[in-house]
């Protein structure tokens, strides 16, 4: 009888996985001229639609103006006695690397010591070089490990650069292009983490090892460190410089929710430190920080997923498992970061999407005290302007039409209010503009609160250009922010008859508005969940005559990309028009490409049949159905993303072509998953994307 069910059970397996040959699969082989020719003629056919429109030009030119804008907020690290930039305009397209003081960041208008001009670099290097970042090796940070990136893609290398002589150090630490990373020990030794060849990159495309290089001996014989485990997603260790703290760790990310940390001893010995793999962790001082993503027994106490943790590092290290909550959520409240000082602690907390910061001591029983400033229905975030040497913060805030504000706060001295550093000018008149919250009603009852920015005397007739965006995954936040551009490109545009567009941002499960509950309502086989809230904010809005399904569009990317896919193939007829953005869509192969195996802990496996049994259902690829009516669709991507394979939106694209559906497609040649390198780019995508939603909603308006 086991023997037949077993049989019974394989053939049912079998069954489940034989599904016909993609016709669409010679679009997976990027750089074939096949392909590309085929790119070519659906960029000249989306540009044909969408850049003779009368309008696009001068929304192209309104979102490079804002994205050159001279008053953007320039904003800075500090690296020993200089604040540092990265600049981008219309000078500077692909950005230069900059350093000034306080006194003179204060100013309006500061003098910058400019360091790295990378559009001169790409001139002298026949390059397409991207800013990926720079290390400088404290105390003095005049050597520097600087990142470049061929087109934006994920892969980068490295180089060291000298400070003062402001150049590449020849013969000095390089690491040839890959995914991956490298970072400072000292002087003369570095973590490195690379394509060191055969079974030295994981199925993710990321480093399953970790090295320390030593100066002047061959990359090749750098000491192994630590080396993960066949199905890993990466490994990664880093040197903490903390004066007085000094010490090295090695992570073991297992996959996206799941890593072991080490710290590695003076004599190269690994010892793991005794939390949940499931767990947030990291050492800050004397510091031992927890926050667990699943409910938590240890003792005779349960910690709920999302709290705040912290106990002794020695004395946890010994054996003592003394627990400090400094939060724990509640059904509106989640965690939302946290920023640590010389002296003290900042906890970024989300209460129904609104920011909340409050102040811990910990030299005080961790006594508490909020921090002002923080708009109503808006974001506030800090960081630490040197958290070795001062308890200063940077406080940003920023709100859907409120322009962000950067300020200087030290917590030494609460008595002072923020000083305002940088303010965004108002690229829009908002004076006219509402922002409300709302609680939209899922299939299962649950509560999604989503925001509307809409005028003050928007008619509810449901006659209303309205778009939608959403996320929904990698427990990913939604906060507000300012945005120029679809302040002025969609916020205060008028139709002909006087309509103004209303712009809505859905709060549905799988993102991290309510902490790790949220997000592991929707996770794997739960997925349809996302979709289900996603639909009840449109029906609500439908509801509310804010919008209707000829009026309302919808826009999302990568992870929301898969988003806007279901949105398409399983609730069509809600929607008016569709922008699918460097998407996921093909959920049979995703994981074969690229970086697309790190997500199997996010969807699942769809080489195990009881997983591809769900993973089917919100497979856009598979549930396309050519009798089907479908809204209008623009798919969009970048041939250079070496993150979400472009092939999702090219197969689909096919599918919809072959089937005689309305769907446009453009795909840049650079840009990485961001989709674009520069802001002439980014202007150019953003414009093309709202010009297709404006004409396609506002018929008839």
């Amino acid at each position: 009888m086991k023997k037949i069910l077993f049989l019974l059970t394989l053939l049912q397996a079998n069954t489940l996985m034989a599904t016909p040959q993609d016709p669409n699969l010679w679009l997976e082989d990027i750089d074939s001229e096949k392909s590309l020719q085929w790119v070519r003629e659906q960029n000249a056919a989306a540009e044909k639609a969408l850049t003779q429109n009368p309008a696009f030009k001068q929304m192209e030119a309104d979102i490079l103006a804002v994205l050159d804008s001279k008053e953007k907020i320039p904003y800075a690290g500090k690296r020993g006695d200089y604040y540092y930039n990265y600049w981008q305009d219309d000078q500077h397209p692909r950005g230069i690397w900059r350093r000034t003081t306080l006194d003179e960041y204060k100013k309006s208008n500061p003098q910058w010591d400019n360091i790295l001009d990378l559009d001169a670099l790409n001139r002298a290097e026949n390059a397409t070089w991207v800013w990926h970042g720079a290390q400088c090796l404290r105390p003095d940070y005049r050597r520097c490990l600087i990142s470049l990136s061929d087109g934006g893609s994920d892969a980068d290398e490295t180089r060291e650069y000298d400070l003062e002589k402001r150049e590449f150090i020849k013969d000095g630490y390089y690491r040839p292009a890959a995914k991956g990373s490298m970072s400072w020990i000292d002087e003369n030794h570095v973590f490195i983490q690379t394509d060191f060849g055969k079974d030295s990159m994981s199925s993710s495309g990321y480093p399953r090892e970790a090295r320390l290089w030593t100066r002047g001996t061959p990359l090749e014989q750098a000491e192994l460190v630590y080396r993960g485990k066949d199905g890993d997603m990466r490994v990664i260790a880093y040197h903490d410089s903390t004066p007085g703290y000094e010490r090295d760790y090695v992570v073991r990310i297992i996959d996206f929710y799941n890593n072991e940390l080490y710290q590695r001893l003076a004599d190269g010995k690994l010892v793991k430190i005794d939390v949940p793999d499931s767990a947030e962790k990291g050492v800050v001082r004397d510091w031992l920080i927890i926050s667990p993503r699943e409910d938590w027994t240890i003792g005779d106490k349960t910690w709920p997923a999302g709290s705040y943790l912290v106990a002794k590092y020695d004395d946890w290290m010994a054996g003592k498992r003394e627990l400090t909550a400094l939060f724990t959520p509640d059904a509106h409240t989640s965690l939302a970061g946290s920023t640590w000082t010389k002296n003290y602690l900042i906890l970024e907390t989300l209460e129904d999407v609104k920011t909340r910061l409050t102040v811990y001591d910990p030299a005080n029983h961790w006594a508490q005290s909020k921090l002002a400033g923080v708009p109503d229905i808006g974001t506030a975030s800090t960081a630490a302007v040197d958290a070795d040497e001062s308890d200063q913060i940077w406080l940003t805030t920023s709100g859907y039409t409120q322009p962000t504000t950067l300020a200087l706060a030290d917590l030494a001295r609460a008595q002072q209010p923020p000083e305002p550093l940088k303010t965004l000018p108002a690229y829009f008149d908002a004076s006219g503009l509402t922002v409300e919250q709302h609680f939209a009603t899922s299939d299962d009852g649950t509560q999604i609160p989503y925001t509307i920015v809409r005028p003050k005397d928007l008619k509810t007739d449901g006659n209303n250009p309205t778009l939608l965006y959403g996320y929904g995954g990698f427990e990913v936040a939604l906060t507000p922010g300012y945005g120029g551009g679809i302040g002025k490109s969609w916020l205060t545009r008028k139709t002909e008859s006087g309509r103004s567009g209303v712009y809505v941002v859905a709060n549905i499960r799988g993102g991290g508005e309510y902490g790790p509950r949220w997000h592991q309502a929707a996770l794997k086989k739960h997925r349809h969940k996302a979709y289900e809230d996603f639909a009840a904010v449109a029906r609500d809005l439908t509801a509310r005559g804010i919008a209707s399904p000829t009026h309302l569009g919808i826009q999302g990317g990568s992870n929301g990309g898969l988003l806007t896919g279901n949105m398409l193939t399983q609730y069509p007829e809600l929607f008016g028009a569709i922008v699918i953005q460097v998407p996921l869509l093909d959920m049979q192969r995703y994981h074969k490409l690229l970086a697309g195996a790190s997500w199997i802990a996010e969807y699942g496996d769809p080489d195990k049949p009881e997983e591809w049994a769900y993973l089917q259902n919100y497979s856009p690829y598979h549930r396309f159905d050519p009798a089907k009516n479908y809204p209008p669709v623009l798919f969009t991507t970048s041939t250079r993303d070496d993150r979400v394979h472009p092939g999702h939106a090219r197969k689909m694209m096919a599918k919809m072509q072959e089937a005689g559906k309305t769907a446009l497609y453009y795909e840049n040649t650079e840009g990485g998953h961001g989709g674009a390198a520069d802001n002439k780019q980014r202007a150019y995508m953003s414009a093309l994307a709202y010009t297709f939603l404006w004409q396609t909603l506002t018929k008839g308006l």
